[in-house]
């Protein structure tokens, strides 16, 4: 993946916010077998701030919602950004704050609850909650057993389809898990990139058939491009 030409947009239809691409420290992990999502982090903070405190500018609060993502999770920020971050909120009257975080700070999050100051929907990078695939195919270093343990310190579960491996069954537990233990999720819809992991074309027609309904969902947001949200 090259470096991300577009960093602010505006998402609309579903639960819309604002969002914003930003820059930070190396993911924590990552040793994640399907992500090539790395060249956009660093380790010039003066450089990092400054282009966070761009792309944080054009935030307007119309939509008293704001999405902000990096190449890892919300705690790989530079701490000067994390200021920005709530100096923005304050100022622009945003109630409501999306950030994504790997289980491995699931520790933390209500630190950063508190920091921020507004409501926060924490989002996590599952993938899928079959163990086995999840840790052995995918490497996420996520150990949780069951999807009862995420959403104890998690909002919205981002779940990935398409990927060979995955079974039609393996699939609807994880569609089954999302409706019954979060009020909100995303799917995203596996695309090939550099990495081993490659795509089903079956499964995702099967995917986008089986669940189409998820289009009309509410509180379910489906990705079939990595820049649907306008970012990347």
């Amino acid at each position: 993946m090259g470096v991300p030409d577009k960093r602010y947009s505006v998402i609309v239809g579903k639960n819309e916010r604002e969002i914003c691409l930003l820059r930070g420290f190396p993911c924590k992990w990552g040793k994640c077998a399907f992500c090539d999502y790395i060249e956009d982090n660093g380790i010039d903070e003066a450089a990092m701030v400054e282009l966070n405190r761009q792309v944080l500018s054009q935030v307007t609060g119309e939509l008293g919602a704001l999405e902000v993502i990096n190449s890892g999770s919300c705690f790989e920020l530079p701490d000067e950004t994390l200021e920005d971050i709530s100096k923005i909120l304050k100022e622009k009257d945003i109630r409501k704050l999306f950030f994504e975080s790997h289980w491995m700070y699931r520790g933390r999050l209500d630190q950063m609850r508190r920091r921020m100051g507004v409501p926060l929907v924490f989002k996590i990078g599952v993938e899928t909650f079959d163990r086995d695939f999840r840790e052995r195919v995918l490497n996420k270093h996520a150990g949780f057993d069951d999807p009862a343990q995420v959403a104890r310190y998690f909002d919205s579960p981002c779940l990935m389809v398409g990927i060979q491996g995955q079974t039609k069954d393996m699939i609807a537990y994880d569609m089954d898990c999302l409706k019954k233990y979060f009020k909100l999720g995303t799917v995203n819809v596996y695309n090939n990139n550099t990495t081993p992991i490659k795509r089903d074309e079956e499964l995702v027609e099967w995917f986008m058939e089986e669940y189409a309904w998820l289009r009309g969902d509410p509180s379910v947001e489906v990705l079939c491009q990595i820049t649907d949200f306008g970012v990347g």
